[in-house]
């Protein structure tokens, strides 16, 4: 199912986002498990503190990035992510 754009997503309780020095990577922290991610992934989580819905996150990027078809990959990013648990 596709992101209402309503929805105001945060991380899982159990999930840490931080920054690797060493990677230079953004890394999702859970028990016994870590997740490197790519690209802009990162910064679509910082967002994603429970206050923003996904059209406010959208919008904030679009800011950044305007010419990106962020309207469609964004909420796609972050189903993926719910997909996992890592959202709530």
């Amino acid at each position: 199912m596709p992101s209402d754009p309503s929805w105001r997503p945060a991380l899982d309780r159990s999930v840490m986002l931080r920054y690797d020095r060493v990677r230079d990577a953004d890394l999702l922290l859970m028990p016994e498990r870590a997740v490197r991610l790519s690209g802009t992934g990162g910064r679509i989580l910082r967002l994603c503190d429970g206050s923003r819905t996904v059209a406010d996150i959208v919008t904030e990027l679009g800011r950044t990035y305007p010419d990106a078809p962020l309207a469609d990959e964004v909420p796609a990013f972050l189903d993926r992510i719910r997909a996992e648990g890592w959202l709530r």
